[in-house]
């Protein structure tokens, strides 16, 4: 984990001895919720590694999750330029808002968040099958049958591709995003990690 500016150099000043924080999912990048750390919530989100804020109404430390059992989990940490800010990319387990929602800001939505919460879905029913599941049904008849629909979904993108049929392209290209997903999840592979290889490529 990437630890944040030592924490006498963060701007505790100026706004006595308090910096807002704010929680950010480590993949989507959506917004979960913000609060205020004193020094003491700072300390102990370094070292549990839990999303930790001061409540003024209460004048106490709290973990966020610690009675809803929705941590989140912090994977990195880092400031603004004046450090006058903090910025938590967290793993949540669960809703992050104390309504059952992803996220305390629920007009903010990034459209590429649908990916990682579909990717989910697909975890969800490799994980717990359901007679009812086409995503279950794949897993269950095989590796083989997995690629083939892959192999197929891309056929047909290609021919909608070259027929120049705008409609038909995006219909088809969802059809293989979505099953490349599924083939991913049969190797136990993120789709964050294709993301970061490409990223790694890009920037030699």
């Amino acid at each position: 984990m990437l630890i944040a500016k030592d924490i006498k150099n963060l701007n505790w000043i100026k706004m006595n001895n308090m910096i807002p924080a704010i929680a950010q999912h480590y993949v989507s990048g959506e917004i979960l919720m913000f609060g205020y750390m004193n020094p003491d919530a700072y300390r102990s989100t370094i070292e549990k590694k839990l999303f930790t804020l001061f409540s003024r109404k209460k004048n106490r430390l709290w973990i966020k999750g610690e009675y809803s059992k929705n941590f989140l989990h912090v994977k990195q940490i880092s400031t603004d330029c004046d450090y006058d800010v903090i910025l938590a990319q967290v793993k949540p387990d669960g809703n992050t808002c104390h309504l059952n929602k992803f996220s305390c800001f629920t007009s903010f939505k990034l459209l590429h968040s649908f990916l990682y919460k579909l990717e989910n879905v697909i975890k969800l029913r490799k994980k717990n099958p359901s007679r009812d599941s086409y995503i279950s049904m794949l897993f269950s008849v095989g590796r083989n049958r997995i690629a083939q629909k892959v192999g197929e979904e891309a056929v047909e993108t290609i021919i909608a591709f070259l027929e120049n049929n705008s409609i038909n392209l995006i219909n088809e290209a969802s059809d293989l995003l979505f099953h490349f997903l599924i083939l991913l999840q049969c190797s136990d592979i993120d789709l964050k990690s294709i993301i970061k290889n490409l990223k790694q490529r890009s920037d030699q």
